[in-house]
Formats: structure tokens, C-alpha cells, sequence
């Protein structure tokens, strides 16, 4: 009985210690992406005021992933973002991403906020074990943060070119205020 007894309740203490494991990474993940999201957008604002839109999109495109590469390398952890509708072909999504793509679509479809769209599973890829995390990316009001003028429906055609130029498959654009754009994804290898 006591070795019945003993071997339950290891089965429950390493259930809950997953289980704390599984939340330190999310919380791990979750600061991770609020880093990364605050300098890029510090990025994109001081390249929007200094360049305007335009020239934003250049910052963009230079200066993101080398962002994600310096999140990653100080973290240990695979840091990048990505979407259904690409901008950048080199951010395609996995069909994990894709998935979890589509149920955030579908829960902001839903009414669930912004804030809560994020989505964390601990994964076997190649026979070994990887905590992935994604957390949406929900286009604001115009008014809060300047993200339409290059991903909106309404371009000027001066960004028009600019993105024709610089990203020829371009698909990032026609959104909506309050629609998912894409997400931050992170990986880890466990």
C-alpha cells in the first residue's frame, strides 16, 4: 500500500512540476515577445518620424530580423514572427504556426480580446521535445499606432511602390483595425 501510495504521489508531483515547468516557459516566452515587440516598435516609430512610412519600410525590413536574431541569441530561444499573408516569404509559417494562425483568427472571430490571444504546447519535432509559443499580433486603430499606413487597405502610392519594390509577393496588406495580422513565434528546444 505504501509503495502504491508513494508511486501516486510521484506521478502527481511530476505532473504538477510539468505543469509549473510548462508556466515558467510561458512566462519565459511571454517576456521574451514584449521585449522583442517594444524595440521593434521603438525602431519603426523613430524610422516613422524620422523617414515616414516609406522609409519605415526599409527600417522594417533591414532592421526586424536582425531584432529577432539579438532576441534570440540573448534568450537561447528561436524568436521570429509570422503570418498567413506574408510580407516577408523568409517568415513563412510551419503547419504548427498555420494552425494556431487560423484558431487565433478564429477566437478573435469569436470576441476575444487582443490580449489574450496567445498559445503555448510542448511539441515533438524530429523525436525531440521543443516548447513552442506563438502570441497574435492584432492590428490597432490608426490612431494608436501608424501599422495601417503600410498594411491597411487604403495605401498612398508612394508606400504602394515602395513595398512593390522591396517585397514584389507582398500579400501583408488590406487589414483591418482589430484583425490578426500574423503572431510572434518562439521555439525552444527542451
Amino acid at each position: 500500500m505504501k509503495k502504491i501510495l508513494a508511486v501516486s504521489l510521484m506521478a502527481i508531483f511530476s505532473v504538477n512540476l510539468q505543469a509549473a515547468d510548462m508556466d515558467a516557459l510561458k512566462a519565459e516566452a511571454k517576456q521574451i515577445t514584449g521585449v522583442f515587440f517594444q524595440e521593434l516598435k521603438g525602431t519603426l516609430g523613430k524610422s516613422m518620424k524620422a523617414d515616414g512610412p516609406v522609409g519605415a519600410i526599409k527600417t522594417c525590413q533591414i532592421e526586424a530580423p536582425v531584432i529577432a536574431s539579438k532576441h534570440a541569441e540573448q534568450s537561447g530561444w528561436n524568436v521570429g514572427r509570422t503570418s498567413l499573408k506574408l510580407r516577408n516569404p523568409a517568415n513563412a509559417p510551419d503547419g504548427w504556426e498555420v494552425e494556431v494562425l487560423n484558431q487565433f483568427e478564429q477566437r478573435r472571430a469569436n470576441g476575444e480580446g487582443p490580449d489574450t490571444l496567445a498559445y503555448a504546447e510542448q511539441v515533438e519535432i524530429n523525436g525531440e521535445k521543443h516548447f513552442r509559443f506563438m502570441k497574435a499580433i492584432v492590428m490597432p486603430p490608426a490612431d494608436k499606432m501608424p501599422c495601417l499606413k503600410c498594411h491597411g487597405d487604403n495605401l498612398d502610392p508612394a508606400i504602394s511602390a515602395k513595398l512593390e519594390e522591396l517585397y514584389p509577393a507582398d500579400q501583408a496588406k488590406g487589414y483591418k483595425a482589430g484583425q490578426v495580422r500574423g503572431a510572434f513565434s518562439l521555439s525552444k528546444k527542451l
